[in-house]
């Protein structure tokens, strides 16, 4: 069975995020550079996530730690006029977020031969609006919310082989992002890497530097690697 990893290997948070954020722009009179404030809200992503699963902060599902961080967002950018509606119309942004331009293709194809779930720090309610509205045809979600915790901690990845009667040998975790790779394979995961370029939108994409079982442009090679 494949587990995939979502924001920024299987939808482009990126674009998503920047698109809203015109749109309120927009609305609101507001000069801003949507990319800036796409990229500097994303980076408060992980800190957030840390300090949770350190125990230095109460869990939260992640649309709060994202409120959190898109308030530092504001100050940061002097946003002070968003009202709330605007701030609750941005962090639901996430929820409909689109997916890369290969992802449903090649996911569709490789359902015609494994078992796909999603393996995600956003929360569940997150996670079935993100596959309903981008269409994407997992079999199943999984998301950090089941353990009150936040990837790496071992028990996220854990979740694949209690939930879905595999061995951790017999799972493999699909990401764009080296840490969420090492961390399943310490768990016993296979690992597979796809190349998302365009994730920040620099034409770069930060690449293992340990061994990985597959590595990938995209989900319709993936696809072909793994015979489906």
């Amino acid at each position: 069975m494949l587990a995939f990893d979502v924001f920024g290997t299987v939808v482009d948070w990126r674009s998503g995020v920047m698109a809203e954020m015109s749109a309120v722009a927009r609305e609101r009179g507001l000069a801003v550079g949507a990319g800036a404030v796409a990229d500097a809200w994303r980076r408060r992503y992980q800190p957030f996530l840390d300090r949770v699963r350190r125990g230095e902060a109460p869990w939260q599902v992640l649309d709060e730690l994202h409120r959190a961080g898109l308030y530092e967002v504001v100050g940061e950018f002097d946003l002070q006029a968003l009202i709330e509606a605007d701030l609750d119309r941005l962090v639901l942004a996430w929820h409909h977020l689109p997916p890369w331009p290969d992802a449903v293709r090649g996911l569709t194809r490789l359902r015609s031969g494994f078992v796909l779930a999603t393996l995600s720090n956003g929360g569940m309610a997150l996670l079935v609006d993100l596959a309903r509205s981008a269409g994407l045809p997992f079999d199943c979600i999984l998301s950090t919310e089941l353990v009150k915790s936040y990837k790496p901690d071992p028990r996220t990845y854990q979740l694949v082989p209690s939930l879905l009667a595999v061995r951790p040998d017999q799972a493999m975790m699909v990401a764009a992002h080296p840490y969420d790779l090492a961390a399943a394979a310490e768990q016993g995961m296979r690992t597979a890497f796809v190349r998302r370029a365009q994730e920040w939108g620099t034409g770069k994409a930060e690449v293992p530097t340990f061994p990985v079982d597959l590595m990938a442009e995209d989900f319709v090679d993936l696809a072909s690697q793994l015979g489906a």
